[in-house]
Formats: C-alpha cells, sequence, structure tokens
C-alpha cells in the first residue's frame, strides 16, 4: 500500500474547506499548485491512499480529480497516475505571461543583466577576490551590514551597524525571528490575507496563526487589541505594511504609529517585512524606525531589485538580540553568499543599486497606469507604485473556477486560498512584473478583462 509523506502536507488542509469533499480536495490543489507546494508533474497519491488518508471512499476521490481534472490542474495516465499540470510556461508554446510571481519588472535601462555581469567580472578581477570565494561570518561583514544600513535609511533613518544582520533572503530572516520568538503552539497576530511564505514557516515551527481584521490602510489597532485579550494570548505580531501581499495595502503613518504604541502597551513583538518598503518615490516610516525596542525589521532585495540578489537585512532590536540572531542565521543557513552580497555592497556604495531601483519604480509605475487603464471597471486594490494587484472577483465567479479559466488561456494568477488565514475571498492576485515587457502585459490583462466581463455561468462542479 502507498504511504503518504510530509511532502504531501495539503492533504491535512482538506478539512479545512467547508462545503463537499470532493470539491475541498480539488481546492486544496489548487491552492497548493497556487502557492508552490505542487509543481508540474508532481505526482498525486493514488485513488485508494488518498481514500485512505481521509477516511472516505473511492467514488468521492475520484469525483475529486475529475473536478481537478476539470480545472486543469491535473493530467492522468492509465498505469502512471496523477499528476500536476501546472500552467503553461513563460514563453512556451500557447503561453502568454506569468501573473503569480510577486517580482520587481525589469527596467530598459539601465540593463539589470548587463550590470550583474559586469560587477561579477569587477569583483572577481579585484584584488582580493579571494574575500569572496569563501567562508565568513554569519552575520555579514561590517561593509556589507553598514551597505545595510545605508540602504534601508530611507525608512528606518540612521541605524547602528550593530544591529544590522546579513541575510540570504528574507525567509531565512523570517523563520529565524520567528523560532527566536515563539515556542510551538505559541499565536503570531497577521492579516487575515497574509504573505504564503510566513504561512508555510509557521506551519514548520509549529505556530498557529490568528488573523486580524484590516481596512483599506491595512491591520486594524481595535482588532488587534482584541485579539491579545483572547487564549492563547499572542505573542508575536507580522505585518506587511507597505504594499501589503497580497492586498496592496499601505498603512499611513497615523497607523503605523498607532500600532507601534500598541505593541508597547500590550508587550507584542512586531515582526516588520518591509519586502516592498523602498519602492514608494515617498516611502514612508518604518514602524521598526517608531517603537525600535520591539520590532524586528525585515527587508529584502529580491522584492525591489531582483530575485538574483538573495540578499536581506534583518534589523533587531538590540546588540544582545543582534548577537543571538547572528547565531541563529548561522546555524540556520550559515552565511549569505559573499559573492552577491559584496556586489550589492558595491552597488550601494557607487549608487548602482539607486539607479535601478528607480528605473524599477517607474517602470513599476507604467504598469500600475497600465493595469488601471485595460482593468477600468474592475474593483481591484493596487499602489501606483507597486508590483501587484488585488483583485476583487464579481458575482457568479469562484477564485479556482477563474484561476482555472485563466489558466485554460496561458495565464497564472494567485487565488485567495494560498494566503488565507481563514476562509478564502473571492479574489485573486495578479502580478505585474514577470511579464517581459509592456505589451505582453496588456494583453495579458486584456484576456483578464474578457472574462471579468464574461458571463462566468453555472460552475461544473455542481453538476451531476
Amino acid at each position: 500500500m502507498e504511504r503518504l509523506d510530509a511532502t504531501q502536507g495539503w492533504i491535512a488542509r482538506v478539512a479545512r474547506h467547508e462545503g463537499p469533499i470532493y470539491r475541498a480536495i480539488a481546492e486544496t490543489i489548487g491552492a497548493a499548485v497556487a502557492a508552490g507546494e505542487l509543481r508540474d508533474g508532481d505526482r498525486l497519491p493514488t485513488h485508494r491512499a488518498l481514500a485512505d488518508a481521509l477516511g472516505i471512499d473511492l467514488t468521492t476521490v475520484t469525483r475529486a480529480y475529475a473536478e481537478a481534472r476539470r480545472m486543469g490542474l491535473l493530467q492522468a495516465t492509465v498505469g502512471r497516475g496523477s499528476f500536476i499540470r501546472a500552467a503553461p510556461a513563460v514563453g512556451g508554446p500557447g503561453s502568454a505571461v506569468d501573473l503569480s510571481m510577486n517580482l520587481p519588472p525589469l527596467p530598459a535601462s539601465p540593463a539589470l543583466p548587463d550590470l550583474l555581469r559586469d560587477g561579477m567580472a569587477a569583483m572577481l578581477g579585484a584584488p582580493g577576490a579571494a574575500e569572496v570565494l569563501t567562508y565568513r561570518s554569519g552575520a555579514g561583514s561590517g561593509a556589507e551590514r553598514a551597505a545595510g544600513a545605508a540602504w534601508l535609511s530611507p525608512v528606518l533613518g540612521e541605524v547602528p551597524v550593530e544591529r544590522v544582520l546579513l541575510s540570504p533572503g528574507a525567509q531565512p530572516a523570517l523563520m529565524v525571528v520567528l523560532g527566536a520568538l515563539l515556542a510551538p503552539g505559541e499565536v503570531v497576530l497577521t492579516d487575515a490575507m497574509t504573505y504564503p511564505g510566513l504561512r508555510g514557516a509557521a506551519a514548520q515551527l509549529g505556530l498557529r496563526l490568528r488573523g486580524v481584521a484590516a481596512d483599506a490602510d491595512g491591520m486594524l489597532p481595535d482588532a488587534i487589541a482584541a485579539a491579545c485579550q483572547a487564549e492563547p494570548r499572542p505573542k508575536a505580531l507580522y505585518c506587511v505594511p507597505t504594499m501589503h501581499n497580497p492586498t496592496a495595502a499601505t498603512m499611513p503613518l497615523t497607523r503605523r504609529e498607532a500600532i507601534a504604541a500598541l505593541a508597547r502597551t500590550l508587550g507584542l513583538q512586531v515582526i516588520e517585512d518591509d519586502a516592498y518598503g523602498l519602492l514608494p518615490a515617498a516611502p514612508l516610516p518604518a514602524i521598526a524606525s517608531l517603537a525600535p525596542e520591539c520590532c524586528f525589521h525585515v527587508a529584502t532585495v529580491s522584492k525591489v531589485i531582483s530575485p538574483a540578489l538573495r540578499v536581506a537585512w534583518m534589523v533587531v532590536p538590540d546588540a544582545r538580540w543582534a548577537a543571538r540572531m547572528a547565531t541563529a542565521l548561522r546555524a540556520t543557513v550559515l552565511m549569505a553568499s559573499p559573492l552577491l552580497a559584496g556586489l550589492f555592497t558595491r552597488w550601494v556604495g557607487d549608487g548602482t543599486a539607486a539607479a535601478v531601483l528607480g528605473a524599477i519604480r517607474h517602470e513599476c509605475a507604467a504598469r500600475q497606469r497600465i493595469a488601471q487603464e485595460v482593468l477600468a471597471g474592475a474593483r481591484f486594490a493596487a499602489h501606483p507604485e507597486g508590483i501587484h494587484l488585488w483583485l476583487d472577483l464579481p458575482a457568479g465567479w469562484d477564485r479556482l473556477d477563474f484561476a482555472a479559466q485563466l489558466r485554460r488561456r496561458g495565464l497564472a494568477v494567485v487565488p485567495s486560498d494560498a494566503f488565507a488565514v481563514g476562509a478564502p475571498v473571492a479574489a485573486v492576485r495578479v502580478s505585474l512584473g514577470a511579464a517581459a515587457d509592456r505589451t505582453a502585459l496588456r494583453g495579458a490583462l486584456g484576456a483578464i478583462a474578457e472574462e471579468l466581463r464574461s458571463d462566468a455561468g453555472p460552475s461544473f462542479a455542481d453538476i451531476v
């Protein structure tokens, strides 16, 4: 008999979905695909194995897999089994553009590939090149930490270098902070729709997420205070204050000040994921600049420059925390790439990083204007310099059916299931950065606009 292993953790989430079990299975598969947990070519459990795992009959599993096939999520081969079928790859036959990946667009000028090639060549050809080809402190060199402090100064102000640590991306930093602040079973407050990476980290560490209400300006202080009266009492608050992923909300200064004051009063530790904080031309102060003694600030280069640069910084309350986090980083990821960290440190010093950021910001604004034009009449939230938008679906459209319909057209968006701490909503995230150019983006958004104007009709899931 086939045994289901830990890589099929999506199965445990089937019970969280309301409605018929066959539909819950198909929706859970769709959410796992959207979150990247299940990928193109992954083999699904046999009908018997899944039926045994869930305590249901074979007929229900057969119906669930048939529904998943209708949604374009999988394909079955006689004698081999059922496999995930992802949307067509960007650039592949019948494809248009990937609207699921949240990454900054490539600016036309300066050309990032050329900068990467020339920068790497210059570093490796310079005296002392051996320093970027060996092991080093897990927290980064003094120069790298100083570069991080300088890079983040528009949102943090002046920060002592001793409080800044280098990390190979934001995800390891989040894992380290969560692991240091909370024990298994403890509660983290977050938005009801939150970054999938937080959900994954919390699951890995055995933490519980509790969603709190928000409005167009982000998390509501009153909802945070009310959640802190519940049992078990939360110890930490996770937030994305600028261009929230996925809702695109940006907290105004008054909301940030209120949350900072609340954290002090309630003894909450704030984990501030400021992935997009530098994208606005006029960035707002980070919460960590308002309450540095109780805030852990994480900022990555991946979302404002390029995921090719897996460089991030963690800014912690004091030197004691810095020493503890440096030890945890070293134990978890050993170190960030000296080559990438060294290159970006150079770019901060010579102005290249600021020039690229400015060009990306300009391209983001242009793409958001295209979205406003092409999707005129649709209901969505976006920041004028952001890299994604949060699209509310009209009545009659199920978010997974909508995503499945776009998949048939070679487009990929992310339904709300990937972000939901509680119940999903009728919305999808549409990312604007992966399109090769503005023309491709316009065509892809045009296809979305066509679907929004169409009659969704009855779901085949409801037809027996």
